[in-house]
């Protein structure tokens, strides 16, 4: 770690005084002091470093899921964490099977000296045998300090950022939060930091990714530079490319190509498991999907990371190409290897074999696009979901987001691990132009048909299901029986008259079942966020000299709109475009003299301006007015 970790800062060069900086200071009446979780830091006005506070739910997340990581990691070494709030430290156990306690727990006197008690680690200590963390694109550095602050178990956070003006306000908001002996400011491009300790006695044991956009640059020194069975968290926020409206720059950033479905979020997530193991599996390393989830506007995934060449000979199986259905969206996977055991115990692994569909669609008749490679295997471990479950659920207090942190993970633990993506309701009624079933009616015809169906957290109306695709539509069939659609409406051609066309061989029961409404429904959990703000989502990416935060809101709210008509007659509308100027005339191409809805006044110089070859005129358009409409 020599020569990257910073030494603590000189409290005399942390204060407002620009003449003792490098880089100086914004007045105290452009910074704004924000409050989330333990920490406090200092944040400008102007958009000079980045911060979302709608990301606060990403941000408590973490901090939980690195939480109960250190009690694993930790617990291996004879050491118990206290986390505030916990009545007791062994109460979030107090439901594990015996197995998980011998697993996680340590036994009566390992790693200790005979008469000593217990070792503890406690927030806001230096833990000497702790965790130690990389936080790759830190900003402000408040997840830095929030870690500092709320995660016990930590040797040292490296609070690392490329900007110049990031490190300085980074060094401003440790001070403030009293944390100089934990958090180290560091001033380097993630890339070389990471490619700098590959070194198995330099690795980190917890990385955490977030950048603006894709992370895809960072992931092949990531999984290099975190520990044997360490923690790798990366965001990913850019969902346009993910959700398959780009699907060259999807393969050219992740290695697979994305398509446009209504599962598209779930795929998002296995896209980038499979990338993350992709660039493993280069070193001989491989991947274990913790918790990966899908909110807001983007998607987050937390993996361990792991070396053993028989393991990553098998991640072709764990891998799978999509071939989804252009007409009625069903799609079928096909999976890249397979994994064949002898039964002299040896394992062979070989191609798969496939195509598991027709040119055409057996359904509708039509094409299929091919998507992928994806991540085929399960997305979360619900072991260490249903701990981190428990221990936000027993210590509600500690996070504001608390609610939704349990409302999102108890979906979690309610999917079916072995089924890679999904249905919608809206969708399957769509294809066929029908009304839409109830969530239970559908849950409830799969249910006693004898298959397994589930929700998921990545969509509202989602139905994660067993099924094969032909049954899904007889149920659907069925379903238009007793909500009868107009064929005489239908094009023969179309995927409705098809699939409408063909009997159900299945007869479905839509009699609600019990089982069908799941308990995080039936409870009430905050499972879907609400817009927590006005014009929440993305922020734009932090620049140096970036104007105030409130005037690049205000200027993105006027542009709103600003190509749509506005109601109005002809007179006002006639009388609106007067107030542009013609550009034709100020050419001297137009030809339609008085006639020309727009102005041919000669605008009037400005007495400051210098003298110009021909006419000036404004670029800028009336307060709350859209630009012409034609006359290009």
């Amino acid at each position: 770690m020599e020569g990257q970790r910073q030494g603590r800062p000189n409290p005399g060069a942390m204060g407002n005084d620009a003449g003792s900086q490098v880089e100086e200071r914004p007045p105290a009446a452009q910074e704004t002091i924000v409050t989330e979780g333990a920490a406090k830091i200092v944040f400008p006005c102007a958009n000079e470093v980045f911060y979302n506070p709608v990301q606060e739910f990403n941000r408590d997340l973490t901090c939980a899921v690195i939480t109960e990581f250190a009690r694993i990691q930790l617990g291996a070494k004879g050491i118990q964490i206290k986390v505030p709030g916990e009545e007791d430290i062994r109460k979030v156990a107090a439901d594990l099977s015996e197995q998980e306690k011998e697993k996680f727990e340590p036994k009566e006197g390992e790693n200790l000296v005979p008469g000593d008690q217990p070792r503890t680690a406690a927030v806001g200590e230096i833990c000497e045998e702790g965790l130690l963390v990389l936080e790759g694109l830190a900003a402000s550095g408040l997840r830095s300090i929030r870690f500092a602050r709320e995660v016990p178990g930590l040797q040292s956070v490296i609070a690392n950022d490329a900007s110049a003006r990031a490190v300085d306000l980074m060094r401003h908001n440790v001070q403030l939060n009293d944390v100089a002996h934990l958090v180290q400011p560091s001033q380097a491009d993630a890339r070389m930091l990471m490619y700098q300790h590959q070194k198995v006695s330099e690795r980190f044991d917890v990385i955490d990714l977030d950048p603006y956009g894709s992370p895809a640059p960072f992931l092949d020194a990531a999984v290099q530079a975190v520990s044997e069975g360490g923690l790798l968290c990366v965001t990913c926020t850019d969902m346009a490319v993910l959700g398959g409206n780009s699907g060259e720059t999807c393969y050219s950033k992740y290695g697979a190509m994305a398509l446009k479905s209504r599962a598209c979020h779930e795929m998002a997530l296995r896209i980038v498991l499979h990338s993350l193991d992709l660039h493993a599996n280069c070193y001989q390393r491989f991947v274990v999907p913790l918790l990966s989830i899908s909110a807001d506007f983007y998607v987050r995934v937390f993996v361990r990371v792991f070396t053993g060449q028989a393991h990553v000979k098998a991640s072709a199986s764990k891998q799978a190409l999509v071939f989804q259905c252009v007409g009625c969206g069903a799609f079928h996977l096909q999976r890249l290897g397979k994994v064949v055991t002898a039964s002299s115990g040896r394992v062979k692994f070989s191609a798969a074999c496939g195509p598991p569909v027709t040119p055409e669609c057996e359904h509708c008749g039509q094409r299929h696009q091919l998507g992928g490679p994806i991540w085929a295997e399960p997305i979360h471990d619900l072991d260490f979901v249903r701990r981190v479950l428990q221990a936000v659920s027993t210590n509600p207090c500690r996070f504001n987001t608390s609610e939704r942190i349990q409302g999102v993970l108890s979906v979690v633990t309610e999917e079916l691990l072995d089924v890679p993506l999904y249905y919608t309701l809206d969708q399957l009624s769509s294809t066929i132009h029908c009304n839409t079933p109830s969530l239970l009616h559908l849950r409830s015809a799969l249910l006693h048909a004898g298959f397994r169906v589930s929700l998921s957290h990545a969509c509202r109306n989602a139905v994660k299901t067993d099924a094969p695709a032909e049954a899904l539509w007889d149920i659907m069939r069925c379903w238009e029986k007793e909500c009868p659609v107009k064929r005489e409406r239908l094009s023969e051609t179309s995927p409705a008259f098809r699939i409408l066309s063909a009997e159900p061989r299945l007869q479905a029961n839509f009699t609600v079942r019990e089982d069908a409404n799941p308990s995080s429904r039936q409870r009430g959990l905050k499972r879907f966020q609400v817009n927590p703000e006005a014009n929440w989502g993305p922020r734009p990416r932090a620049r140096p000299g970036a104007k105030n935060t409130g005037e690049a809101e205000e200027r993105r709210r006027l542009r709103q709109n600003k190509r749509k008509e506005l109601a109005e007659d002809l007179a006002q509308q006639a009388a609106r475009l007067k107030m542009f100027p013609c550009k034709r005339f100020r050419e001297g191409t137009c030809d339609r003299g008085d006639q020309c809805c727009y102005s041919h006044d000669q605008p009037t110089p400005r007495a400051s301006a210098a003298p110009t070859d021909g006419p000036e005129t404004s670029n800028q358009s009336p307060p709350g007015l859209g630009p012409p409409l034609g006359h290009v």
